[in-house]
């Protein structure tokens, strides 16, 4: 329906009736904010870019200037609907971290790919918006250029914990976000004003030391971007410290005490699949892209690839330092991706003898443009 002058503004009843249709279609929290929420959030976007805290992630600078302010991305909207759907764990995210055997897989990536869950929820929403009130409306899941957080604080929510991400008073860290803008004019809700208080249980658990300060997050040194987000090689100095996570990290996020007033997902499709908490990496690391495609079909995985995700899993391996792995790991040094070669010689790096290494080197055969997986034996071989 087109945007026309004409757009209501509803009354407190009507963002009631609105708030009341969401919760009925699955989501727990509901909130409105003006679209015109400020600069600040933009402001701290542009320090995150300057300080080159996004890595590889070109998209976040190419869409900033979108990102910055909901209206950049589109003029005519007036008010934002922020949706939160819980997925919250029953067990401990953590119990399997650093068990040599197993992969950890984030959470959020072990049931039905939320992306799916949650837009077709706003969609049914937003459809029923227009057909009663009118107007113009337009929804979005994480992969648009929108910054929900800081969103989702103005619209009473949540509020950005010290690990700049979205925390409840009674959902803890286990909300999926999903927003509505919409052209009619609601009465915004009141800001979240939680706090964190002096807890730096986020800040302390991080394994990789990804906070320069309390809600500032470096992304280059985030296990999540290190897996999810990079396209290339893990850096070396990183890869020891990632431990046995092959998806993401919920490391940040499980240690901190709001979690307390956390409940499992009730959406049944958002709860954990049993073969994807903490997989066995010798079930793994041999996976073709067929088998790789069948067993993260409608996961949030499947978005990774093999290549990245064989990567992934050959980190974990080294750090078990379990030689069970040797035979798989050997058989990749002649995989087709860079990326797999070079992540399979550093972990052969760490299950073999320096002089068993030394005779793996004498026995590859580099294929071309093979500077960067020549590098990573000489740079093995000197460590």
């Amino acid at each position: 329906m087109p945007t026309s002058i004409s757009d209501p503004t509803l009354t407190a009843t009507d963002k009631q009736c609105i708030r009341e249709y969401a919760l009925t279609q699955g989501f727990e929290v509901a909130g409105f904010t003006e679209a015109d929420f400020g600069d600040l959030p933009g402001q701290h976007l542009a320090e995150f870019i300057d300080q080159n805290r996004h890595g590889d992630m070109d998209w976040i600078v190419e869409k900033a200037d979108r990102r910055r302010h909901p209206q950049a991305l589109w003029p005519e909207v007036q008010t934002v609907l922020m949706l939160g759907l819980n997925y919250g764990p029953d067990a401990d995210p953590l119990a399997f971290s650093g068990q040599s055997d197993r992969g950890l897989i984030s959470v959020y990536a072990q049931g039905k790919d939320y992306h799916d869950v949650v837009k077709k929820k706003l969609k049914r929403i937003a459809r029923w918006i227009v057909g009663t009130y009118g107007g113009d409306v337009k929804v979005f899941v994480d992969t648009a250029p929108v910054m929900e957080k800081p969103l989702a604080e103005a619209a009473g929510v949540g509020w950005q914990g010290k690990h700049t991400n979205l925390l409840s008073r009674e959902f803890g860290s286990w909300l999926f976000l999903g927003s509505i803008f919409m052209t009619v004019t609601v009465p915004p809700d009141v800001a979240q004003q939680g706090t964190c208080g002096s807890c730096t249980a986020c800040l302390d658990s991080c394994p990789t030391n990804a906070f320069p300060a309390p809600y500032q997050l470096d992304a280059t040194r985030c296990i999540s971007y290190l897996t999810i987000e990079t396209r290339s090689h893990i850096p070396r100095e990183m890869r020891a410290l990632i431990g046995n996570r092959i998806y993401g990290c919920d490391d940040c996020l499980a240690v901190c005490p709001w979690n307390k007033y956390a409940a499992q997902a009730a959406e049944m499709v958002l709860r954990p699949r049993a073969e994807l908490v903490a997989p066995r990496l010798q079930d793994l690391v041999s996976l073709d892209d067929a088998a790789f495609r069948a067993l993260f079909s409608r996961s949030p995985v499947k978005r990774l690839g093999r290549n990245r995700f064989i990567r992934n899993v050959l980190i974990a391996i080294g750090n078990s330092g379990d030689p069970v792995h040797l035979g798989p790991v050997t058989e990749l040094l002649e995989d087709p991706s860079p990326i797999i070669r070079v992540a399979a010689i550093w972990a052969l790096s760490h299950l073999t003898s320096t002089e068993q290494f030394g005779l793996e080197k004498q026995r590859f055969s580099p294929q071309e443009s093979d500077a960067d997986v020549l590098a990573e034996w000489d740079s093995n071989e000197r460590e």
